[in-house]
């Protein structure tokens, strides 16, 4: 049997460090100042923030531990893409994990832009005017899928042309981002970002998205192309095994998340997670499983440090992040 994380209440010992403390936000606030309260006694999902905020600074400040980024495309679509961008242009993590549409939202809004919108515009009406919803950001098809097959076809087939046939999701967004390099808004992309740090980022569903639809158009020439979907597991085994510690800024599920924690069973288990997450768990999804669950599957140690966040990364993210920035800059260790 797995050990509570507190012990029972009948059996706890209260301190004055305990006690829920009122917020103060009527002076200048920063996020600092916001979680070192929540810290000292907010309840509910703002003391669990203030647990991944000391989880996340001390991940990125133990040089012997080797952390991993996963998340779904969707944030790239917001305003939230710059706060990823960020993680990986100072090196605060050392590989990353996502989905296609990843790709597809760096590179498009490098070249058109995406806008403000609604959840409850008439999506039929949009259709007819060849706007995309994702939630409440309207993507145009013409600053999505046409832009992206016009400007990719050519560079993959340059890339083909140079003799390179077997591509490696790893080795392809390492290309696209030294493509990103030649474009005057280039410090805007992740990709560009992790090609010039020599972070891997890596795509286990390459033709879930409009790049992989890119390539398979290729393919259509080309039909000695291959996607070589074996040589980034065997450089993600290399990374988890070759790591002293390991940890995971997780956000949201489904495959990228799921890459990160598959992987690390077989080198016994995640030491240290964060994860920020809408979904529920009672229907079983992946997605909706807290970190707890990961520890029966040996994915995550019995006696790792965790949290889970419930609530909306697009808000959670900055917050955390922006506490990230500030604790550095003062040199907290």
């Amino acid at each position: 049997m797995l050990k509570p994380r507190l012990p029972v209440a009948a059996a706890m010992e209260f301190s004055r460090s305990d006690v829920v403390k009122d917020l103060d936000v009527t002076k200048r606030t920063s996020a600092k100042a916001l979680m070192d309260q929540w810290r000292a006694g907010g309840g509910f999902t703002a003391k669990k923030l203030a647990v991944a905020s000391d989880l996340l600074h001390r991940m990125v400040t133990d040089k012997s531990e080797t952390v991993l980024l996963s998340f779904p495309a969707a944030l790239m679509a917001t305003g939230t893409r710059g706060v990823l961008r960020d993680l990986v242009k100072h090196k605060l993590v050392d590989a990353v994990v996502t989905t296609c549409g990843t790709l597809d939202h760096d590179l498009a809004r490098l070249w058109e832009d995406y806008y403000a919108g609604s959840f409850d515009l008439d999506d039929r009406k949009l259709h007819q005017e060849g706007v995309n919803r994702l939630g409440n950001v309207l993507v145009p098809n013409t600053s999505y899928g046409e832009v992206l097959e016009a400007k990719l076809r050519p560079l993959l087939e340059e890339w083909y042309d140079s003799g390179a046939k077997h591509w490696g999701t790893r080795e392809l967004c390492a290309k696209l981002g030294e493509w990103a390099g030649r474009e005057a808004n280039r410090d805007e992309s992740l990709l560009y970002w992790a090609w010039k740090n020599g972070i891997p980022v890596y795509v286990p569903g390459p033709t879930d998205g409009s790049v992989g639809a890119q390539v398979w158009m290729v393919y259509q020439k080309h039909r000695d192309l291959r996607f070589d979907l074996l040589k980034d597991e065997q450089e993600l085994s290399d990374l988890v095994f070759a790591a002293k510690r390991l940890g995971a800024l997780m956000i949201g599920g489904g495959i990228s998340k799921h890459h990160v924690i598959w992987w690390s069973q077989f080198r016994d288990g995640l030491d240290t997670v964060v994860y920020l997450t809408t979904a529920q768990e009672s229907d079983g999804s992946l997605s909706g499983a807290r970190v707890r669950e990961a520890v029966s599957w040996g994915k995550v140690k019995e006696d790792a440090q965790w949290e889970t966040v419930e609530g909306d990364a697009s808000v959670l993210l900055p917050l955390l992040v922006a506490d990230l920035f500030e604790r550095l800059a003062k040199g907290e260790t």
